[in-house]
């Protein structure tokens, strides 16, 4: 799914982190030691501050990212509120849709909220991989329809659920990301604005 170059500089920084995307692959799938050396030998590694955008709305953008620290949160602008779509941390894929349309801007803007570190790629070195072994195409699929299915079930919770079970099943899968982002950004992701969420707290602490 990606292959790019390593500066020798984010390599001696990286090192003790960088095996995270080996060691993703290696729940996924076996890989020989040529795969791993190469995968090793070519990642591109990027730092970015707290406050650094990776993609902001209108630009044309057309790579993939894993993360290996921090903390990405996504969001648009719409009516004039920033709304927030999705959380990303560590040992995920960012794959937005408009990345695989030609020419189109995209419509997020995804800033880091910590400072944070990633594994940048694009198609283009990623065909490049597959070329060189082509068994990574079939993990590439497999990872792409983990991610596409997992933004379609976030996507149909706003339809099914209320807010409040948005907020439980937030709690539930991924707990740590109240202590990283603030309310207003909770709010917004499951729909309501902070005030409301508020009282969803206070419910819920009533009733424990």
């Amino acid at each position: 799914m990606l292959n790019c170059e390593l500066s020798q500089h984010d390599s001696d920084m990286m090192q003790p982190i960088d095996n995270r995307l080996i060691s993703y692959f290696l729940k996924i799938t076996s890989l020989s030691a040529g795969e791993i050396r190469v995968l090793t030998e070519s990642m591109m590694v990027k730092s970015f501050k707290k406050g650094d955008y990776l993609v902001r709305e209108g630009q044309l953008h057309h790579d993939t990212y894993f993360l290996l620290e921090g903390l990405v949160r996504e969001f648009i602008i719409t009516e004039g509120n920033d709304v927030t779509t999705n959380f990303y941390t560590e040992e995920q894929w960012i794959i937005s849709p408009d990345g695989f349309e030609v020419k189109k801007p995209s419509r997020y803007n995804l800033i880091c909220m910590e400072n944070t570190v990633l594994v940048a790629g694009n198609e283009e070195k990623a065909q490049a991989l597959f070329r060189q072994f082509p068994h990574f195409e079939t993990v590439s699929r497999q990872i792409m329809e983990a991610v596409f299915e997992e933004r379609h079930h976030q996507t149909t919770s706003y339809i099914t659920e209320n807010p409040e079970q948005r907020y439980l099943n937030l709690l539930k899968t991924r707990p740590g990301i109240f202590q990283r982002v603030p309310q207003y950004d909770i709010a917004t992701y499951i729909g309501v604005k902070p005030e409301s969420l508020s009282r969803i707290r206070r419910k819920l602490y009533r009733k424990v």
